[in-house]
């Protein structure tokens, strides 16, 4: 449970992070992904799923 938390309060940081530092890269980011097929959308969401369970995974093998 405490990873969980742990990774939690990581993605709210990184994500607070875009916001704060970069709204407007944020904005051209989102009119990009309109423009992206529902398709491509998908794909990059599938990796990024696959990507994040790789990284708890090995962190978890890391002993956290």
């Amino acid at each position: 449970m405490a990873t969980i938390v742990l990774a939690l309060g990581l993605v709210l940081i990184l994500e607070g992070l875009v916001f704060a530092l970069a709204p407007s890269r944020l904005e051209d980011l989102l009119d990009a992904m309109r423009q992206m097929p529902l398709e491509a959308r998908r794909l990059i969401g599938l990796l990024a799923l696959v990507a994040g369970a790789l990284l708890i995974a090995l962190a978890r093998f890391m002993g956290a």
